[in-house]
């Protein structure tokens, strides 16, 4: 099961948090503390670590043997980090970062640090396509509705700004619509 989803940058400052299991102490203890394993490890080593350290803040595991495990993949100034039990397959979950990656690369075409501040709503709509309750709904690319997102969001705020342009996949807003109509901007 994924316990979280975190992205951050190198500084350790968390861009967004997802967290499918109870915590037992702040959300934003438990990111310093991933960032500080992270964050000393050399470029050189495996994406995924066993973490016995974060059983005080995500709680023991039932089973005696099984640790909790944090995957992770940096991009440029960002870590995608999961925190995932040893149900789920590390090479797995290495994949649906990719897939998760390429999701946020096609609704902001190259998808920046700025994006996931300026547009947490959206990602976080990404990532509930992707995973629901700790459990992976989708890992195809091509399935994963990032556009849907966007229309029905533009038709239920009829004030959202935009520019219609490539950043939010070319959609005409009514506010943009009623600019251009009081400027004579649009064909008639």
């Amino acid at each position: 099961m994924i316990h979280a989803v975190l992205i951050f940058n190198t500084s350790g400052i968390p861009r967004l948090t997802k967290f499918y299991t109870p915590l037992h102490q702040s959300s934003q203890t438990v990111v310093q503390k991933i960032f500080s394993l992270i964050s000393v490890r050399p470029a050189g080593l495996c994406n995924f670590l066993d973490a016995p350290e974060l059983e005080a803040f995500l709680g023991p595991k039932d089973d005696s043997n099984e640790r909790w495990r944090v995957v992770y993949r940096n991009y440029a100034t960002l870590y995608f980090v999961f925190v995932v039990d040893g149900a789920e397959s590390e090479l797995g979950i290495l994949d649906l970062i990719q897939v998760f990656v390429e999701a946020l690369d096609r609704s902001f075409e190259n998808v920046c640090e700025l994006d996931l501040v300026f547009h947490f709503d959206e990602v976080h709509h990404i990532l509930a396509e992707i995973i629901q309750g700790g459990l992976v709904l989708e890992t195809n690319v091509e399935e994963i509705n990032t556009s849907g997102w966007k229309d029905s969001f533009v038709s239920s705020h009829p004030l959202a700004l935009g520019s219609g342009g490539p950043r939010n996949g070319g959609l005409q807003t009514h506010l943009n619509w009623l600019t251009d109509r009081l400027t004579g901007v649009s064909g008639r």
